[in-house]
């Protein structure tokens, strides 16, 4: 179900092992405010957020505001976007991609889950 008030969750230094501990699946947005990429990828992670309210957990971290999970993944690019499947990191996406790309990503994992049960 979408509700366009969904936003993404903002992950910092402070609630990042708590969010890493829920189960299910985690897509996380490493971007920073100066990066032109990061910006135009902004508005697709908040609809991402809408789309997959209640099935997997969508957020993004500000890299500068946020050193320490940034060098815990050794992310060096922007946009850099994570995926973690209860709590594991399963895939990364480096720079600027599509909605559609980072829904394969979700729902492969989301399948994935489906599979096991």
């Amino acid at each position: 179900m979408t509700t366009e008030h969904t936003k993404a969750v903002y992950a910092t230094d402070q609630n990042w092992d708590e969010l890493l501990a829920k189960p299910g699946v985690l897509l996380v947005d490493f971007s920073a405010e100066w990066c032109g990429p990061c910006r135009r990828l902004e508005p697709i992670i908040h609809e991402l957020a809408a789309d997959f309210a209640g099935t997997a957990t969508v957020a993004t971290v500000d890299v500068e505001m946020n050193p320490v999970v940034t060098t815990r993944y050794k992310v060096r690019n922007m946009p850099t976007i994570l995926v973690f499947k209860d709590g594991e990191l399963v895939n990364r996406q480096l720079g600027l991609t599509t909605k559609h790309v980072l829904t394969g990503l979700i729902e492969s994992e989301l399948q994935e889950s489906e599979v096991g049960k």
